[in-house]
């Protein structure tokens, strides 16, 4: 498609997706006007975001990634909206990170997590689209020699109101894309929307229903070979030898590499012939000082950290020590969260092509431009030789985002193997104990009640890791991980729906050697069990209704209130509930949307919980496909769910113990309660959608079980203290 390519070093890459990954605003450079920029196919493509083909089907570029959330059909709504396109006819694919360096970084962010994909994007596409549509009308224009003023375009359609003259887009594209886009672009008022806010079908779905979708396990290339891999069990520790004689005669194995300081990989004829000759190989492990390592030595670094005198303090309103010490009444807990892993149904894999003068992969990614980065690196080849094929994701979570370690072994095990496209498919096991966890916490909290049961002081220290430590210390901020206080912030996209007259939130950071990411929802996911859960600690010690001891606080955050008010209307809150079952609430500001949940819960034998129901309301603003965030909403639910009951990673001996679902289990269908969705958006603002629902099924469902049992679990998950989900 492109016949020049700038010369571009990997460290210069590198820095800039950093920089936009930290929020640098991107303008589109749209190489056009005169000469025809062509897809594959021929077809003439009037934005960076559309090609139009002479049957009229619409072509709509989505740089982010599909992993089963909507965001591909998501983001063609929002473009199709503009264009003025027929529905019926639009498909979509994947530009390329290489093609976007080349062309200056056109498509902007390719990076897909944090709910970021059409919050953070919707302008420039819409403007992709809209930019179209206002060349198509010209192009149609020049033709019957009359002003575009007089034209309208409409479901592939432009017609010419005079005379009643119509052309179909298909038609004038060709000329259209000769056409200089115009300097100016106006967007639809919401009013005007007539796809955006519709629950259209999803456009992935049919490939999925019929087997014809192709993940990056289904993946075959002519001639190609197989890998499997085992790296060191502990984090931090290299391969000391192994033994490759010993299976180079078995079955299909091709060759026995190592693969940088700390792994071992057998490539075969098939996958299978590799897996089982790499469990057969000898390996001796150099494990290092972190063998020694176990979850409880973590748990008391972390506990020390609750009274350390040193702490980044993130938000200070009065003055919380004096407060509580003259509080009538201090309520203090403690609360701890475990390393989690993402577990996606796919295991990590890349598909790798090298030669001295090319460097391709074919990999399921959430984030095209940092796998392209680890391309350049692991190949040192320069930009123009190396390229990033994107395939949808069995699965992210937030593992295949900033992490690409399996697409750094990929592109080192096929320069072992020049020539030769091989696809490294990691083991279940693998996929387990080489994860990049969701961060382990523990939080004090501490609060003082008036002699009238008012709040009148909160101190919540926070002791655990720091994603952006690990993984962007860059994007520390004076040492301090803003991220880390999601939910608790004084502004912004995560921000406090309490006012508290004295207030102390501080993170004492203490990272360890189990490498810590971005797990759906992140570090929302904890703070609101920390907050939510004590906020009904604090409402039981003051004799006051859960909802009542929140609204008096909540009087400075419309929007958070307006959302708990709907979720404990719809489920008749202060009602009396049906015999034996009990409620509890959540609420939360989460990726820029505002989520509640009430939970409806029955319990027997005192320890077999049925989450019966779940109300959920959100306010993300603008809701772009209702029936999708619906769908989000009871998927983040599983995810939640599953976490607080039965998962959790331990550590022995310096390594994860967990290695696959037997020991690391998931909810069951016969167990998902019924969810009910209110879907609120208030305009004005992009919210996310997939992420924030997730922090408050679990806070909703203990405070629940609270008001069953008596009982408070601080500790997770519930399985460790007996509790089982039925």
């Amino acid at each position: 498609m492109i016949t020049e390519s700038p010369k571009i070093s990997r460290r210069a890459f590198v820095i800039g997706t950093a920089a936009v990954g930290g929020g640098l605003a991107l303008g589109l450079d749209i190489p056009f006007g005169g000469s025809v920029v062509r897809a594959q196919d021929g077809s003439p493509e009037l934005t960076a975001w559309v090609v139009i083909r002479p049957d009229d089907t619409v072509v709509i570029r989505v740089a982010r990634s599909e992993m089963g959330q909507g965001t591909l059909t998501g983001l063609a709504q929002l473009v199709a909206e503009e264009l003025e396109c027929d529905w019926s006819k639009v498909t979509t694919e994947y530009p390329t990170p290489g093609q976007s360096v080349a062309r200056k970084r056109v498509w902007g962010d390719f990076s897909t997590g944090g709910s970021r994909g059409i919050r953070q994007s919707n302008e420039y596409v819409r403007k992709g689209g809209a930019t179209a549509r206002m060349m198509l009308v010209q192009a149609a224009a020049n033709g019957w020699s009359v002003p575009a003023s007089e034209c309208t375009a409409a479901n592939s359609v432009i017609t010419h109101k005079p005379s009643g003259r119509t052309v179909t887009y298909g038609k004038v594209a060709e000329a259209a894309a000769k056409l200089t886009p115009p300097a100016e672009v106006t967007l639809k008022d919401p009013t005007q929307w007539k796809l955006i806010g519709k629950s259209v079908k999803r456009l992935d779905t049919m490939g999925k229903l019929t087997g014809a979708q192709v993940y990056g396990a289904d993946l075959k290339l002519p001639g190609m070979l197989n890998a499997a891999i085992k790296d060191c069990p502990v984090f931090g520790g290299k391969v000391k030898s192994f033994e490759a004689d010993k299976v180079k005669a078995m079955p299909g194995v091709r060759h026995v590499l190592q693969v940088g300081d700390s792994a071992v990989s057998v490539v075969a004829d098939t996958w299978w012939e590799a897996k089982t000759a790499l469990d057969a190989l000898p390996i001796v492990w150099d494990e290092g000082p972190n063998a020694a390592v176990s979850s409880a030595t973590i748990a008391e670094m972390l506990k020390q950290g609750l009274d350390a005198e040193q702490a980044f303090v993130r938000t200070q309103v009065g003055d919380v020590k004096t407060a509580v010490a003259g509080a009538a009444k201090k309520v203090e807990a403690v609360y701890a969260y475990p390393f989690q892993n993402h577990a996606p149904m796919e295991p990590m894999n890349a598909t790798a092509k090298y030669t001295a003068d090319r460097c391709e992969v074919w990999v399921p990614t959430q984030n095209g431009e940092a796998a392209f980065a680890a391309v350049l690196a692991a190949s040192g080849l320069p930009a123009e030789k190396c390229e990033v094929y994107k395939i949808n994701l069995g699965g992210g979570f937030g593992r295949r985002g900033a992490f690409h370690d399996y697409v750094t072994q990929a592109v080192l095990i096929a320069k072992q193997v020049p020539g030769t496209p091989v696809k490294l498919l990691w083991t279940r096991e693998e996929d387990m104990t080489h994860g990049r966890y969701h961060p382990v916490m523990q939080a004090k909290l501490t609060g003082g009640l008036d002699a009238g049961g008012n709040l009148t002081s909160l101190h919540l220290r926070l002791s655990g890791q720091s994603i952006l430590a690990a993984v962007f210390p860059q994007n520390l901020q004076d040492g301090r991980d803003n991220a880390t206080f999601q939910g608790l912030d004084p502004s912004g996209d995560f921000t406090l729906g309490y006012t508290v007259p004295n207030l102390l939130i501080d993170h004492a950071m203490r990272n360890t050697h189990v490498p810590p990411g971005f797990w759906r929802g992140v570090n929302i996911n904890q703070n609101a069990i920390f907050l939510e859960c004590f906020m009904d600690e604090l409402a039981h010690a003051a004799g006051q209704d859960a909802l009542e001891f929140r609204r008096k606080l909540m009087a400075k955050s419309p929007k958070h209130l307006a959302v708990l008010n709907a979720v404990a209307n719809r489920a008749g809150w202060g009602k009396p509930a049906p015999k034996g079952v009990y409620r509890g609430l959540a609420q939360m500001m989460a990726f820029g949307s505002y989520v509640a949940a009430c939970a409806e819960i029955t319990v027997s034998g005192g320890n077999k919980v049925k989450v019966q129901r779940i109300v959920c309301a959100t306010d993300p603003g603008y809701a772009v496909n209702p029936a999708q965030i619906e769908r989000q909403i009871a998927g983040s639910f599983v995810y939640g769910l599953s976490a607080v009951f039965m998962e959790e990673c331990t550590v022995k001996d310096g390594r994860i113990e967990q290695t696959n679902f037997h020991d690391y289990d998931s909810m069951r269908i016969a167990q998902m309660p019924k969810v009910e969705s209110i879907i609120m958006p208030s305009g004005g603002f992009w919210g996310g959608v997939g992420e924030p629902t997730i922090c408050v099924a679990a806070p909703a469902v203990l405070n629940a079980f609270f008001a069953a049992t008596g009982k408070r679990i601080r500790s997770f998950p519930l399985k460790n203290h007996g509790v089982q989900m039925v």
